[in-house]
């Protein structure tokens, strides 16, 4: 499937926007929020951490989702000024989000939402997200960043040439 300059750019524009969105939920979520939660007394947490959960969903994991499916495409409709292994790195970025996020902080997360408050769960969670999860989305980030230069010190080229 071929398609034209324009929606090569416009793919690559929305996972842009998608991109930093999801990084600065993320960022939210972990230098905000999880650092006080210990805050938040023992018999509220539950209830609070509960009425939490669905909002993250829809507001983090769910952008965070689209985001990822579309740098996959980027890998076929990308701007011919990026190159293929930048968006590679990308998904490779974006996948030690998403393993760390399936095999560490879910179940870390589902004990809290059972059992409730816990300081060592928060603190692991916390240390955990920060190398798993928010290195690799601040390092796709300035991935993101520097693609976006890329295509537009390409379109600046050919601007120049007309």
């Amino acid at each position: 499937m071929q398609t034209t300059p324009k929606t090569s750019f416009w793919l690559f524009l929305i996972t842009f926007a998608l991109v930093f969105y999801g990084m600065g939920a993320a960022s939210v979520e972990s230098f905000v929020n999880y650092p006080i939660w210990p805050l938040i007394g023992a018999n509220e947490f539950r209830a609070y951490h509960r009425a939490l959960t669905p909002l993250i969903v829809g507001y983090m994991v769910i952008p965070m989702v689209v985001a990822t499916i579309l740098t996959i495409l980027l890998l076929w409709f990308r701007p011919a000024s990026i190159p293929r292994w930048m968006v590679w790195l990308a998904i490779v970025l974006q996948l030690v989000v998403w393993i760390s996020t399936f095999t560490i902080q879910l179940s870390i997360q589902g004990q809290l939402s059972a059992d409730g408050l816990s300081l060592p769960l928060i603190e692991r969670l916390r240390i955990t997200s920060f190398w798993f999860r928010r290195v690799p989305h601040i390092a796709n980030a300035i991935l993101f960043l520097w693609m976006m230069s890329v295509l537009l010190r390409g379109n600046l080229s050919r601007s120049a040439e007309a």
